[in-house]
């Protein structure tokens, strides 16, 4: 059995300044995401519709605000909306902590949505440019919550060789280091497996709809080890927030594969 390392959550302090590993991971995610959407437009299909890295660095603009005002909204209205009702101004408070990637996706699909209508491009086609490069950011966040000891995992049996106590839950129970499933399954393995299947041409919404699909089931499937958060518990169903909130992007997903597969029919 192990216990989490304790990592400092402060990984440089410049006087006064101090910069957080979580704050890090955000900017390994940016980065990434930069250097695989550059790479992208540079694929023949790409480069022919006139996509340039310019494009690239406006989507990232886009993307980071859509990421942090959906992510922050989106935690508020899933998971504490009768706290933020009460406390409003607290919303704005994202240094006190709190975001929902499925809020975070609603916000870029927001910022997307607005990107292609003053660019004049589908909006498929900008997020099937995006779908393939978001999975490696996502692993970057879910070190960043390992670093941090938080979302921990559901208990584990103690002979599990990588049941690990979280001593920020405030028990020693031996736990599923959830944050690491979720980094190798919706993260890595997802990205890998987009990345190379985005190498090809594909109708249009078929690599968005992979995406979704594919995040939708891997999510749904890593919740089962990682621990409900304590103010809501499991739903309806004995499901999560998490997996609640998976069902319409596995639906989403599956629609814009039937349609594209229609499209190339």
């Amino acid at each position: 059995m192990l216990v989490h390392p304790q990592f400092n959550p402060i990984a440089l302090s410049l006087g006064p300044l101090q910069v957080h590993w979580y704050g890090l991971t955000y900017m390994a995610a940016f980065g990434l995401f930069l250097w695989l959407a550059v790479r992208r437009v540079r694929l023949p299909w790409f480069a022919q519709a006139g996509w340039t890295r310019r494009d690239v660095e406006d989507l990232l603009f886009f993307g980071v605000l859509g990421v942090v005002v959906g992510g922050r909204l989106g935690y508020a209205l899933f998971y504490k909306p009768g706290y933020y009702a009460s406390h409003p101004l607290e919303v704005f408070m994202v240094w006190r902590g709190g975001m929902s990637f499925h809020g975070g996706l609603l916000g870029v699909l927001g910022a997307m949505t607005l990107y292609a209508h003053r660019r004049g491009r589908r909006f498929l086609e900008v997020t099937d440019l995006i779908a393939p490069c978001i999975p490696i950011g996502l692993a970057c966040g879910r070190i960043g919550n390992f670093i941090n000891g938080e979302l921990w995992g559901r208990a584990a049996d103690p002979s599990l060789p990588w049941a690990m106590v979280f001593p920020q839950s405030g028990s020693d129970v031996p736990r599923h280091p959830s944050q690491l499933y979720q980094f190798t399954l919706e993260g890595m393995l997802l990205f890998v497996l987009l990345w190379i299947y985005a190498r090809k041409p594909h109708p249009l919404g078929r690599v968005s709809g992979v995406f979704l699909l594919g995040y939708g089931l891997l999510r749904y499937v890593a919740e089962y080890f990682r621990e409900p958060d304590s103010f809501l518990g499991l739903l309806a169903l004995n499901m999560s927030m998490g997996q609640w909130l998976c069902l319409p992007m596995i639906a989403v997903g599956t629609l814009l594969w039937t349609r594209s597969s229609r499209q190339a029919g």
